[in-house]
C-alpha cells in the first residue's frame, strides 16, 4: 500500500506581518512530488501560517490518497509538531482552532509519524511559503508550479476566502471540479500540463472510500455531463409512492468480497484476482443472509470473473441453485490501468486520466469508457428483468456495473456514480413493476458483515 510524506512550513515577514505557508506530499517510497500547495493569508504570526501549511497538506494528502491513507508529517515547526502529537499543551488559545481544525483531518488518515526536521531538510515547502508570500507582494497569487498570476486578490487567508473546512468539504474550480489546496485549477479548454506542473494542476482529488472504482476509492473526481435513460424510464408512469398492483421483479445486486487489489486500492477491472480469506468469510456471510427469507434468490447470475464467481458460488452452496454467467456484468476495463493504484495512474498518465474524468465516452488506454460499460449493463439488466419476470434474481458483480443499476433504476444521470459507495459484499435491491418505475429498496446494505 503507498504510503505518503507530507512536509509543510509556514512563515511571516515580521511576525506579525505579512504571512504564507507552503505544503508538499510526497510518495514515501521514491520521494516524487505528488502534490503542492501554497498561499499568502494576510498578516499573522509564524505559528498561524505553520498551523495553515499542515492544515493544506493534510487536505492535499486525503484528497490525493483517500481515508485512511498511512501519512508521516515532517515539519521545521517544534511547536506544531509537539502539540498534534499530544506531547505539548495549546496554551495560546488563538492556535486551539486550527490544531482542531487540523486534528479533524488527522482522525480521518493515519499519520505514522510527527517529526521535527530542521529548516534545511524543509527546503521545498519553505520554498512554496516564499513564493507565495513574495506572489501577494506584487500583487499577484501563487499557482502551481511556483508561477504567479495577476487578477485575484490576496493577503486573505483560507477563513477569510471562504474556503470550505475540513467539515465542509473541498474547494473546486469554475467546472465545480474540486481542486487542491492553494493551486490554480485548469479548465477543459486549457493544454495538457506536463512535467512538475503536471504532478500538481493535474491531480484529481481522491474521497473518502467512495469507490467509482473496483480499486475502492475514487469519487469526488470531475462528474461527466452525460446521461443514458432508457425509453422505458422515460414514460414510465407513478411515483413509487403508490402501492404495486401486481408482483415484483426483485433484482438483489450483491457485490463481490475483498481481494489484494481492492484491499491495497487498485484498479482493478478485466483482471482474474481471486478473494482473500477475509473476501471468502465476507461471501460466506452473505450466502448465510441470501440462504433466508425475504431474501432467497431464485436464479444466481455472475459475472464471468473469479471474485464475482468465488462469491456466487458461496451462495450457490447454501441455496442449492446453479450459476448462470453474463458477460455484461464484467467489471469495466481499465486496460493499460489495471492493478496500478490511483497515484501510479496520475504520474504516468496524467493527461489521459484527466480526459477520462471529464468525458464518460473517454476510455482508459485499451479500456473501456464508462458510456460504454453503461450501455451493456443496461442490455443485462433489461435482459434478466424480461427473462425472469415476477422472480427473485441475485447479480453478482463489480463496482461499476452495480452502481449503473442502481443510477438507472433512480433515473439518474451518469454522474450520480460519482456520488455513491459500495463496500465490498455489500447487497443493494431494486425492485421492478409492469406498472410502474423501478423502485431501489436497499442500498449498500452490509449488516450480514457485522458481528456482535
Amino acid at each position: 500500500m503507498t504510503s505518503y510524506i507530507i512536509e509543510a512550513d509556514g512563515g511571516s515577514r515580521g511576525n506579525p506581518g505579512p504571512a504564507g505557508y507552503g505544503a508538499v506530499v510526497k510518495d514515501a517510497s521514491d520521494g516524487q512530488v505528488l502534490a503542492e500547495a501554497a498561499e499568502a493569508i494576510g498578516v499573522t504570526t509564524n505559528n498561524v501560517a505553520e498551523y495553515r501549511g499542515l492544515i493544506a497538506g493534510l487536505q492535499a494528502a486525503l484528497r490525493l490518497a483517500g481515508e485512511g491513507a498511512p501519512v508521516a508529517v515532517r515539519m521545521d515547526s517544534k511547536l506544531v509538531i509537539e502539540q498534534m502529537a499530544g506531547r505539548w499543551k495549546i496554551k495560546n488559545e488563538g492556535l486551539r482552532p486550527l490544531a482542531m481544525e487540523a486534528g479533524a483531518l488527522v482522525r480521518r488518515l493515519r499519520v505514522t509519524e510527527w517529526t521535527w526536521i530542521p529548516r534545511e531538510r524543509n527546503k521545498h515547502a519553505d520554498r512554496l511559503a516564499n513564493e507565495a508570500m513574495d506572489a501577494a507582494a506584487k500583487g499577484l497569487t501563487w499557482r502551481a508550479g511556483g508561477t504567479a498570476e495577476p487578477g485575484t486578490p490576496t493577503g486573505h487567508g483560507p477563513a477569510t476566502q471562504g474556503r470550505p473546512s475540513a467539515a465542509e468539504g473541498t474547494a473546486a474550480d469554475a467546472q465545480g471540479r474540486p481542486t487542491a489546496a492553494g493551486a490554480t485549477a485548469r479548465t477543459a479548454a486549457s493544454p495538457p500540463v506536463t512535467g512538475a506542473k503536471a504532478r500538481t494542476a493535474a491531480v484529481p482529488p481522491v474521497a473518502q472510500q467512495t469507490d467509482l472504482l473496483d480499486a475502492g476509492d475514487i469519487s469526488e473526481i470531475s462528474a461527466p455531463t452525460a446521461s443514458i435513460a432508457t425509453a422505458q424510464q422515460r414514460t414510465a408512469k407513478g411515483t413509487g409512492w403508490r402501492p404495486p398492483t401486481r408482483v415484483a421483479t426483485s433484482l438483489l445486486l450483491l457485490r463481490h468480497g475483498e481481494t489484494e487489489l481492492s484491499l491495497e486500492r487498485r484498479f482493478s477491472g478485466r483482471g482474474d484476482a481471486e478473494l482473500t480469506a477475509n473476501g471468502l468469510a465476507q461471501a460466506a456471510a452473505a450466502a448465510e443472509r441470501l440462504s433466508r427469507e425475504p431474501y432467497r434468490p431464485d436464479v444466481i447470475i455472475s459475472s464471468p470473473l473469479k471474485r464475482a464467481r468465488q462469491t456466487a458460488e458461496a451462495v450457490a452452496q447454501r441455496t442449492g441453485l446453479d450459476i448462470e454467467v453474463d458477460e455484461d456484468l464484467r467489471e469495466l476495463d481499465f486496460g493499460a490501468w489495471e492493478g496500478h493504484t490511483f497515484t501510479e495512474v496520475q504520474r504516468h498518465w496524467p493527461a489521459e486520466l484527466a480526459a477520462w474524468l471529464a468525458d464518460p465516452e473517454t476510455a482508459p488506454p485499451g479500456g473501456e469508457s464508462f458510456a460504454f460499460t453503461a450501455r451493456r449493463v443496461q442490455a443485462a439488466g433489461e435482459r434478466l428483468v424480461e427473462r425472469y419476470e415476477g422472480k427473485t434474481i441475485l447479480a453478482v458483480s463489480h463496482v461499476t456495473p452495480i452502481k449503473m443499476l442502481l443510477r438507472l433504476a433512480l433515473m439518474a444521470p451518469l454522474e450520480s456514480l460519482y456520488r455513491m459507495h459500495l463496500d465490498l459484499a455489500c447487497l443493494s435491491l431494486v425492485e421492478y413493476y409492469a406498472d410502474g418505475p423501478a423502485v431501489v429498496k436497499s442500498f449498500n446494505d452490509t449488516s450480514h458483515l457485522r458481528r456482535d
